[in-house]
């Protein structure tokens, strides 16, 4: 079972430049023929690419070596460049060293050389001069770069379901994509982030994150705490989750807003629509009315068990969807796709 893993730290090794060659040409009748010792090549850099296809850092090892450069041969013959080793992870990867964010992968195709290889040795040909016609000396090839970097994955979606535990994220996500997290009958939370593709007619995809149950006190790290809240950072817009069939359905959402807020500042602001859960229960009913004059969102009541009013969620969400992509636009930036 590969586990969905979104921390990893890894020691990369850039690789060895190949040392520099020593001879002299040497042919019959051509006694004094001089030096002809061929530089070392480079070596290999070792470097991080985002990809689609990848979804979690699970595949990432903990550690990676550049190749070595070839040795310099004679016949002024320079030595082989050492091949790159590519990493794949996954788009929305944050590289950091010592604390410090050092690379934001947010587009597929887009790398960053995390470690670069040694340049490659001198060989005597390179040190011939007027003053020294027959050199013996040559460098040898330098050390990779050596660094140890962390990795922390923030899934990239544009929008993510945010709620207490079992107030229905998973159901929900069930309901509207392919995606298939756990539900049961009886109460737990899901422990890591699930990505749906919802599709619509024009074949337009909109990437729906259902992300672990918050809990109050998770901007203290609290419960899944920080793991919960790094993967909402990357959202584009939110769908705040509520279960109507509590009593006081609007302190949720206060409070919900509340944790994003203390975490990153303005992360409560983002667009948004309520979604109240759960209303095929007779005490959803009654308080629905009650939770919408408390709140100036926009509130959709449906049922992620029965599909109630699933369809004006789905119109609702394309709609924010395409409000963001023309944002992007306007601003000439080209938008996230799946």
């Amino acid at each position: 079972t590969r586990y969905f893993v979104d921390h990893r730290k890894v020691r990369v090794v850039g690789g060895q430049g190949g040392g520099g060659g020593h001879s002299f040409y040497s042919e019959p009748r051509k006694i004094f023929g001089g030096p002809d010792g061929g530089n070392g090549g480079d070596g290999g850099h070792v470097i991080l690419k985002a990809d689609q296809q990848m979804k979690s850092l699970s595949s990432v090892l903990p550690f990676y070596q550049g190749f070595h450069g070839e040795k310099g041969g004679s016949k002024n013959c320079y030595g082989a460049n050492g091949a790159y080793v590519y990493v794949k992870v996954p788009v929305g990867t944050l590289v950091k060293e010592d604390g410090k964010v050092v690379a934001d992968l947010t587009q597929h195709g887009e790398e960053y050389v995390a470690a670069y290889g040694g340049a490659g040795g001198k060989g005597n040909r390179f040190f011939l001069s007027n003053e020294n016609r027959a050199p013996t000396l040559f460098t040898p090839g330098e050390p990779g770069q050596e660094r140890v970097l962390h990795l922390e994955l923030k899934t990239t979606a544009h929008a993510g379901l945010v709620g207490f535990p079992n107030a229905g994220k998973s159901s929900l996500l069930r309901a509207i994509s392919s995606a298939k997290p756990a539900v049961a009958a009886y109460p737990f939370t899901t422990l890591n982030p699930h990505v749906g593709i919802v599709h619509y007619q024009d074949y337009e995809q909109v990437a729906v994150a259902d992300i672990p149950g918050l809990i109050k006190g998770a901007h203290q790290n609290r419960g899944l705490g920080m793991a919960f809240l790094r993967h909402i950072e990357r959202c584009r817009f939110l769908l705040y989750v509520v279960d109507l069939s509590v009593s006081q359905p609007w302190i949720q959402l206060q409070d919900l807003k509340h944790e994003l807020e203390q975490y990153k500042k303005g992360l409560s602001e983002r667009p948004c629509v309520v979604i109240g859960n759960k209303i095929d229960l007779a005490q959803s009913r009654i308080n629905l009315p009650l939770l919408k004059e408390q709140i100036d969102d926009r509130v959709i009541a449906m049922s992620a068990l029965t599909g109630d009013n699933l369809e004006e969620l789905l119109l609702h969400l394309r709609e924010l969807y395409d409000t963001y992509v023309k944002t992007e636009q306007s601003r000439g930036q080209s938008p996230v796709k799946w």
